[in-house]
């Protein structure tokens, strides 16, 4: 389903509202519903076991979003924590530069797609597309125009060169999305961290800021942890929590908000063996996604031309959203930048003993940060499908369906009664309710046909429905119907109970 439909449904069915809609919102804020908050959660309990309790190695922590101001300073965020800023003087909407030049290349793209698409059906089966890409004279002139924009795009930001940025978007004739014109100010950096006042104290000295990561409060945390969790090198440090950037351009729904959750994981190594593990986090953070059943096609890394102050090496983890491939989660190389300069801004040593070289040193970390937020937009958008079924008259109806992964559903049962004024159907529906809720999240529903009732659990992704009727107060059976193959079992209590808390373990994902 389009883009536009999959917002649609998330506040229908309560997933994800507007924030302050009643006042007209908040851009770039928004709040997650009954069956949103589940489903994040859900997923944050996916990333959380399989990132922690599955690793004897690694541990959790939950750091203050408060902090000392100077661990900004330390980390570079005050002072390079920037994004490319430019104003179009006619319709004085705010773009990023960078994003800006992007979309001028996906245009490219799209219409080298396009010409492929078309290649594909010419040749059918005999079509070779890395062939014909690089031998298509039309698309290797395109591909090299995307190349050759994107190198000076990521020099020009390497080196702060805001001028060159504003030659490239005039070069590329691009146009602003509203007015059409090409009108552009200079560009110029923009920091993106919120900050306020500690109490009454004003002016620089009370300033703090909302942090725009969470990392570092790993960072200022690692000898802590490390003493009382009496890890040994290599280890992980892992946390979930809110960060806050004020995004230039927020857009494209929840993919880029300025209140927001990261899944982070911070792993210390040894200096020397970072690349090792950087290469086998890569390897485990691409199975994990997959493991949800996401195809393989709809992932892909993407190595960073233009690498962060503190990083040896980075790539993205890109999904295929509806608008197209984007970043997903990051994994990099962080190498000792950062506790290395929070020792020297704390006068504080920072550092491990290592046993076995009978040595003190700064450790080199390697990190994994998926955003939860993102997270969530890519389950949603690969969960939400329209089909078309055929009854057994040969009658054809549509019905909308979240094929999410069981195991991360928001609701994983309806118990339905057969009939809501059928006072002992309703009593042992009940009764079957509670011993499901013993066990996991469940949804009681009477009102309406059977048939639309199954709709609407199907609409929000749960899994099973179990349906009490005349025959379960003859002989304690319940009809047990599937989500995805719409095929019904007729079984007892506790084969329905015992079914459905096995298909809907998060085990199924480890």
């Amino acid at each position: 389903m389009d883009f536009k439909s999959l917002v649609s449904h998330c506040k229908e069915y309560g997933f994800i509202y507007q924030s302050s809609e009643l006042y007209d919102g908040l851009a770039a804020v928004y709040d997650y519903g009954p069956n949103g908050v589940e489903l994040k959660n859900n997923i944050k309990a996916y990333w959380w076991k399989s990132m922690v309790q599955m690793h004897d190695n690694i541990v959790g922590i939950d750091s203050a979003i408060f902090m000392h101001p100077k661990i900004w300073k330390a980390s570079g965020h005050v002072d390079a924590f920037n994004d490319p800023l430019v104003d179009n003087k006619d319709s004085k909407k705010r773009y990023r530069a960078d994003q800006l030049i992007e979309e001028y290349c996906d245009k490219i793209e799209a219409k080298i797609k396009k010409d492929v698409v078309k290649a594909a059906k010419k040749f059918g089966d005999d079509f070779d597309e890395a062939q014909f890409r690089s031998t298509n004279g039309r698309i290797v002139e395109r591909q090299a125009k995307i190349d050759q924009t994107l190198d000076r795009m990521n020099k020009a930001l390497s080196s702060e060169d805001m001028e060159d940025l504003k030659l490239l978007i005039e070069e590329c004739e691009i146009a602003c999305p509203v007015s059409g014109t090409k009108n552009w100010t200079d560009v110029r950096q923009f920091n993106l961290m919120f900050n306020t006042q500690l109490g009454n104290i004003s002016g620089e000295e009370g300033k703090l800021y909302l942090r725009p990561e969470t990392a570092q409060g790993i960072f200022v945390n690692f000898l802590n942890v490390q003493k009382t969790s009496r890890q040994k090198l290599p280890f992980g440090i892992a946390q979930i929590g809110k960060a806050f950037r004020n995004e230039i351009v927020a857009r494209q729904f929840i993919f880029r908000m300025r209140e927001f959750e990261q899944m982070e994981m911070q792993f210390f190594v040894r200096p020397g063996t970072e690349m090792e593990f950087y290469e086998a986090w890569k390897a485990k953070r691409m199975a994990w996604h997959e493991a949800l059943g996401t195809s393989p096609d709809k992932l892909r890394f993407h190595n960073h031309e233009n690498l962060a102050h503190y990083a040896n090496a980075a790539v993205d983890i890109e999904f295929e959203f509806p608008f197209g491939f984007k970043e997903l989660e990051g994994i990099h190389s962080r190498t000792d930048f950062d506790l290395s300069q929070h020792q020297e801004y704390s006068g504080r040593k920072v550092q491990y003993f290592d046993p076995e070289l009978n040595e003190n040193y700064v450790p080199y970390v390697v990190e994994t940060s998926l955003g939860c937020d993102r997270m969530f937009l890519a389950v949603m958008s690969l969960a939400l499908q329209e089909e078309e079924l055929t009854n057994d008259k040969g009658q054809v109806s549509t019905r909308v369906v979240m094929k999410l992964p069981k195991a991360i559903a928001p609701i994983k049962v309806a118990v339905l009664p057969l009939l809501k004024n059928d006072e002992h159907l309703v009593k042992t529906a009940k009764d079957l309710l509670g011993e499901f809720k013993k066990h996991t999240t469940t949804q009681y529903d009477e009102k309406d046909a059977i048939g639309r009732r199954y709709r609407r659990q199907d609409a929000i992704g749960t899994p099973y429905c179990v349906t009490i009727d005349h025959q379960t107060l003859e002989d304690g059976t319940v009809t047990l119907r599937d989500r995805d193959t719409l095929e019904q079992q007729r079984l007892s209590k506790e084969e329905a109970i015992s079914i459905v808390l096995k298909e809907t373990d998060l085990a199924n994902l480890m």
